[in-house]
């Protein structure tokens, strides 16, 4: 088998991967990234995972609501933010 042909069925099968992480529902990622933390990964790999675990907020974002500051500096950068709206730039 040559090298090229290693590599390409490397990364087709990543990707492939990768993909189906992606389009998964989220109950059944929640499912299977609990048992890849049963497995012994290193930090890094394991991290990924870990998000996967946690329920969702609902807004899509990983934002205010994951906040890791002090409860009142995360209560002050929940506060109401004005809205500013940007003019589309001429085509």
């Amino acid at each position: 088998m040559h090298w090229q042909s290693l590599i390409v069925a490397l990364l087709v099968t990543s990707c492939a991967a990768y993909a189906l992480w992606t389009l998964m529902p989220s109950a059944a990622r929640r499912v299977l990234a609990g048992w890849m933390l049963k497995l012994p990964l290193p930090g890094p790999l394991a991290a990924p995972f870990e998000r996967a675990t946690r329920a969702a907020s609902g807004c899509g974002c990983d934002g205010c609501d994951r906040s890791e500051l002090k409860p009142k500096a995360a209560a002050a950068a929940n506060a109401a933010q004005p809205l500013t709206f940007h003019p589309r730039p001429p085509r």
